[in-house]
Order: structure tokens, then C-alpha cells, then sequence
């Protein structure tokens, strides 16, 4: 176990190396925040829809209340399938190199066309591939100089479209600097016509541009879910204690998931089950109260989401939300870090997410949502959500039982800052390590 002064070392560590997915404190900038906003281009698709009134957002109060009148509901567990009745022996498997020298990766997918190859996201700004067992010499995307770059911010997300064989269509979530101001970039991509190994850097079609009022708190998540809507994962906005309520807040994408349907029209069209379609908030809002989403994955059996929200100064935790879930759900943030209480009371008529785990800055200091193993080569894992700790290492085994109870355990200390989890097309599970390394477990 690390201890508490090897903690501190390392996060002086990695703030003197500019690059940090670190969720403590960051002290407040001098000069007063853009308000954070977002620009369609174009507008997408909609039906006929009443006016939309933009409503003031409440000032949130400094006073941390210990009285908690809204109520915390944990989800209503989907039944079980396949899966483990126990979490596993973690003794009997190890996570093994597979490359390295990468250049600080924060992410790894497969692009589910049977090739086999591994494509990993570097933060500069490059989209790698390895193919047998090697990263090839010459990057599938080159955005190096549309990305602004580090700390918590870069090219922080990639997802593939669920029919890339046939359409080539990719998805990247990054952060640039357009006339000094941050954004967060949705913007899709195609491969070339002529190489598989190489998109088309002249294909960019952009979808949603969102201001950011501070460096840090990007989120970066983007990924398909079961039902082929496209799903954004966007931190509050930054600074230190959500200073502008942004994660509960309705009128603005920060704090929050966001869904869309990229296939109806383009650049996106709203799907017409988003809970604000009718009124009551943006209408790419999926679900809200979130601090800094990082890491969104879907159970590939069950449809379940899964997530990892990066905490303030005190707890990191993982929500969850079962297959069929409605949208409009509530994860808490700034009312709650973790199960704890942070700030303010909500109102009685407020249905608070519980997290299904978290865990204290004695054990870490930013959680990584991780995968649900559907692999097939150890087959005592299966069902077992895999998530990790950025600053300790740490890997824990999060499983869902039958009764809807869960177990959690610390299964593996590693040497690694875990900056993200992928699988293969076959389901197996590797480990990102943002010192340049990428690990499977075996």
C-alpha cells in the first residue's frame, strides 16, 4: 500500500510534468469565466418544439449543509446473465505488457471490423495503431495542430460508429483554443478510401462546440450505446467545487451526458426520448450531476452504463445505470461527492443517483472507469466491471450479483497512472498506462 506522502509525491510529480488527470483542488483563476454555452453547427434536427425560455442559473451556496432532504435512490438492478457468482481470484491472473512507447495515451478502442487491430488515442493529438502485436510506424489520425494540449486537456476520446465497416465514420472528442478561448470539439471523421490504416484528416465534419470557462474538468468520453445513439461525457467546466452549479444546472451541456443521433441527419439530429425534447433543458442532455465523467462504458450483454466521476477532495466514485434506464437521471453533483454530502440541500422532489462504489484519497485521487470483462479466455472474470485509480494505481473488481447487491475489492496494485481501460473485439481487457504502456489481463 502506498502511503499518504507517496501520494502527495506523485501528484508534485505529474503537475510539474503538465500533464494531470488529477481530480483536487485547482485554485480559482484571477479573471471571471466566459459563461459556458455550446454552438450547433448547423442546427440539428428536430420536430416541431415550444419555444424554449433560457432560465438564470441559481447561484450555488458556499455552506456545506450536513441535512440531506432529497432522497439518494440506487438503481433497480437489471436481471443478471451470464455472469460470475462471485468476484474472481485475483492471484490467478496479472496484467502483461503488450507494447510501449507510446506518448502519454488516454485511451484504446477496437474499431469492430474483424481486422484485430488496437487503436489508441494519444493526448497530444495522435490516433495510433497496433497491429500484430506492433504500433505502426505512421499514426491513423494526425490533429496535433488542432488540439490544445495538456494538464486535462488534448484529444481525449475516440469511438468508432457501430457500422464502420460499411460508412468508415469515426468520432473524436478534443479541446482546442479558438481565439484564446477553450472547447470541447465533437467532430467526426472517415477513413480513407485507399488505406484502412489512415483516415482522411480533409474528411472533418464538425458537431458541437462547446465553450469552456476553465482549463480543466473536459470530460472526454464518446461512445456508442446499445441503442446507436452517440453518448458525450462533459466535466462541470472546472475550477474547484462547481463555483457556477453547472452540474445541476439544465441550461448548459457541462456536468453532464449528453446523447445524440448521428445517423438521421447530419451534423446530428436529437433522439425524440431525451427527457428535455419538450422543454425543461438543452435537448442533448441525457443525464446530469456529474463532476468529470472520466471513463463511460455499456455492459456488451447487458446494455448497462457504467461510469467513473472524478471527485474533489475527498471521495471518487463509480454510477451506474441500468439497461433501459430513462433518461434525466441525477448523479448528485455538487450536492454530493461520492456518498457524501459536498454542498447545499437539494428540494423533496429531487431523486438523487447513489454511486454503486467509492472510495477515499487514502486508497487515490482520480478515478478511471474501466470495462465489464465479455471475454472469453478467463472466464472467472466474466460479468466483473474493471476500474483503477490515475494517481495510486490501484485496480478494483466491481461485480453485481443476482440479489442487486454488489461486491467490491481492491484486486491488483500496479506501477502504472491508469488513464483509461479498452477491450479487443474478442472482450479482453487492457490496462492504459499513461507513462507509454499498454497491458492486457491474462
Amino acid at each position: 500500500m502506498k502511503t499518504g506522502i507517496a501520494a502527495v509525491i506523485l501528484c508534485s510529480m505529474l503537475i510539474l510534468a503538465g500533464c494531470s488527470f488529477l481530480g483536487t483542488s485547482t485554485p480559482a483563476p484571477t479573471s471571471a469565466p466566459t459563461a459556458a454555452m455550446f454552438i450547433r453547427v448547423p442546427t440539428p434536427t428536430l420536430g416541431p418544439q415550444p419555444t424554449r425560455t433560457v432560465r438564470p442559473i441559481v447561484e450555488v451556496t458556499q455552506t456545506i449543509t450536513a441535512v440531506i432532504t432529497a432522497t439518494l435512490v440506487v438503481p433497480t438492478p437489471t436481471p443478471v446473465p451470464t455472469t460470475v457468482a462471485q468476484l474472481p481470484d485475483a492471484s490467478r491472473r496479472s496484467w502483461q505488457p503488450v507494447v510501449s512507447g507510446l506518448e502519454f495515451p488516454v485511451g484504446l478502442e477496437n474499431a469492430g471490423d474483424g481486422s484485430g487491430r488496437l487503436f489508441i488515442v494519444e493526448q497530444g493529438g495522435l490516433i495510433r495503431i497496433v497491429k500484430d502485436g506492433e504500433i505502426l510506424p505512421e499514426p491513423f489520425l494526425d490533429l496535433t495542430q488542432k488540439v490544445d494540449c495538456c494538464g486535462e486537456r488534448g484529444l481525449l476520446g475516440l469511438a468508432f460508429h457501430p457500422n464502420y465497416s460499411e460508412n468508415g465514420f469515426f468520432y473524436v472528442n478534443f479541446t482546442e483554443k479558438v481565439n484564446n478561448q477553450l472547447y470541447t470539439a465533437i467532430a467526426r471523421y472517415s477513413v480513407s478510401a485507399n488505406n484502412p490504416d489512415q483516415a482522411d484528416p480533409g474528411s472533418e465534419m464538425r458537431m458541437l462546440h462547446i465553450e469552456q470557462p476553465y482549463q480543466n474538468h473536459n470530460g472526454g468520453a464518446i461512445l456508442f450505446g446499445p441503442d446507436g445513439y452517440l453518448y458525450i461525457g462533459m466535466g462541470d467546466g472546472g475550477s474547484a467545487g462547481d463555483p457556477h452549479g453547472y452540474g445541476q444546472s439544465l441550461e448548459t451541456l457541462l456536468g453532464k451526458i449528453l446523447r445524440i443521433d448521428v445517423n438521421l441527419s447530419e451534423p446530428y439530429a436529437i433522439p425524440p426520448e431525451n427527457p428535455y425534447v419538450n422543454g425543461g433543458g438543452m435537448w442533448e442532455i441525457w443525464a446530469y450531476g456529474l463532476r468529470n465523467p472520466w471513463r463511460i462504458t455499456f455492459d456488451r450483454m447487458t446494455g448497462d452504463m457504467y461510469l467513473g466521476d472524478v471527485g474533489q477532495d475527498a471521495w471518487e466514485e463509480v454510477d451506474f445505470l441500468p439497461a433501459g434506464s430513462p433518461g434525466g437521471a441525477n448523479f448528485g453533483w455538487s450536492y454530493f461527492e461520492g456518498t457524501h454530502p459536498y454542498r447545499g440541500s437539494p428540494s423533496l422532489d429531487v431523486n438523487l443517483i447513489a454511486p454503486v462504489a467509492d472510495y477515499g484519497h487514502d486508497l487515490g485521487n482520480s478515478v478511471t472507469g474501466g470495462i465489464v470483462y465479455r471475454g472469453r479466455d478467463i472466464l472467472e472474470w466474466q460479468g466483473v466491471y474493471v476500474y483503477g485509480d490515475f494517481g495510486s494505481g490501484r485496480v478494483w473488481g466491481l461485480l453485481r450479483l443476482a440479489d442487486g447487491s454488489w461486491q467490491n475489492a481492491l484486486m491488483y496494485e500496479t506501477n502504472s497512472n491508469i488513464s483509461s481501460f479498452g477491450s479487443d473485439e474478442n472482450g479482453e481487457i487492457y490496462l492504459v498506462d499513461y507513462g507509454g504502456n499498454i497491458l492486457i489481463l491474462r
